[in-house]
């Protein structure tokens, strides 16, 4: 039996992953801001002891309102609501180092970090699309390589404002009337391309020192970003060797960042469709696939391939002379993933459409909580994940199948926590160290 302990997080997204999850009877359109939704899929991940959970998010509202309920509430906004309903679970929002501020954003998830008592995560996410720029007043996305420099300083002056309160800093002595020390502030004064900030962080060091750094991209710069910052990677693969090219090439990355590999988690994606028999476990997944409507789905994809609409043919596969990934200035992870998977399956579009309903890329299995157990237990145990981002494909009720049905399986062959325990911060369970106060270091000194 391993000592080797897989990572769970719940990846919450209003009805469930699947697009056609909100045309199901049991489902309510209106669940996107409905916070009690939210609460009870929270203290259900808890209840499943899962290490975490994740709300994804973009700064633009998809224009395709027909296809499954759109926008959605602020994450942050919405997980310091979650930190009341919940107590051990880790909390983890999606934020933009492209249309954000490095001050504002690093308040924003000290202050989840104090509120939650050291449960806060950030996704770093470098957002692309020209519909996202348009919102702040950019005529186009910047390019690829350019969000990627601007979230590398972006971090840096986060880590800085994160640091700039060392852990000491509030003295409280009533008697002596002095409440803190200003020689423990250290205001970043900044100046770099893309920021200038010049003074302390107005929260104090939190109970993680910062939160969990969490990255989901899987391009080259992606990758090199991850290896420089992230805590855990939210990863898609469709296979196996696919999964276990990425784990050892990030892992790789890592130690030659200066890191210990073994201080980045990587998660891929999988949507479990489950059912008692693989039998109904395959019905269900019919059920779902034949309430999807496939225009929708057509317009998604060719905005994803960066084609003209009307473009593609639904009987047809994709075209042979698509641009290569290295030409696109988009999502170039998923560009790739969707086309390897189309060419390799030789899919038509209508077929290919079918397979991304459910994840958007992400691995799908169905079958039965002991088939879905094997899956998790064998990326997990030959070099493919440190855990996984479990995306229900249906909500509620996938999660509670998960939970009441496979963690139990997960538990009993020794690969999945049966209690929480005395660890109480979102770090603690990652297995990482508090990080040390950057302006303490010999270095600084």
């Amino acid at each position: 039996m391993t000592t080797r302990r897989l990572h769970l997080n719940a990846f919450l997204m209003s009805t469930g992953h699947h697009e056609a999850s909100w045309r199901l009877p049991e489902s309510d359109p209106y669940a996107h801001v409905d916070l009690r939704h939210y609460i009870r899929l929270a203290q259900t991940a808890e209840r499943g002891t899962f290490d975490s959970l994740f709300l994804a998010d973009s700064p633009q509202l998809w224009n395709n309102l027909g296809q499954r309920p759109a926008g959605a509430l602020e994450p942050l906004t919405l997980l310091t609501a979650l930190a009341t309903a919940t107590e051990h679970i880790g909390l983890i929002a999606t934020a933009s180092t492209s249309y954000n501020s490095p001050y504002n954003l690093a308040r924003r998830f000290a202050s989840l970090d104090i509120v939650s008592g050291g449960r806060a995560g950030w996704n770093i996410v470098t957002t692309a699309g020209a519909e996202a720029a348009r919102n702040f007043g950019l005529d186009h996305e910047p390019a690829h390589a350019e969000r990627y420099a601007r979230a590398a300083e972006f971090l840096d002056v986060a880590l800085k404002l994160w640091d700039s309160w060392e852990d000491d800093t509030i003295v409280a002595d009533k008697a002596a009337g002095v409440w803190g020390d200003d020689d423990k502030i250290h205001p970043p004064r900044h100046e770099g391309p893309y920021f200038r900030v010049a003074g302390a962080l107005n929260v104090p060091r939190s109970p993680q020192g910062y939160p969990l750094l969490v990255q989901a991209g899987s391009s080259a710069d992606g990758k090199a970003f991850a290896a420089r910052y992230a805590e855990a990677v939210f990863t898609a693969q469709q296979t196996l060797a696919d999964a276990q090219s990425f784990y050892a090439d990030i892992k790789d990355l890592t130690g030659r960042a200066g890191r210990d590999p073994g201080h980045l988690k990587v998660l891929p994606g999988i949507v479990p469709v489950l059912g008692s028999t693989e039998a109904e476990a395959r019905a269900n997944e019919r059920v779902l696939e034949d309430h999807i409507v496939y225009e929708h789905g057509l317009r998604r994809l060719e905005g994803l391939l960066q084609l003209a609409p009307g473009s593609l043919e639904l009987d047809k596969r994709l075209p042979a002379d698509l641009p290569p990934e290295s030409a696109v200035e988009g999502a170039r992870s998923r560009y790739a993933l969707v086309v390897e998977l189309a060419r390799r399956e030789r899919l038509t579009v209508r077929q290919l459409i079918g397979r991304l309903g459910g994840g958007r890329g992400h691995q799908t299995f169905a079958g039965t909580p002991e088939q879905v157990a094997d899956r998790i237990e064998t990326w997990f145990t030959r070099g493919a994940a440190d855990g996984f981002n479990i995306m229900p494909p249906v909500l509620p009720s996938g999660l509670d199948a998960f939970v009441d049905h496979v963690v139990p399986v997960l538990r009993a062959r020794g690969l999945f926590r049966t209690e929480y325990g005395p660890r109480r911060t979102l770090r603690e369970r990652y297995g990482l160290p508090r990080p040390a106060n950057q302006y303490l270091s010999p270095a600084f000194a």
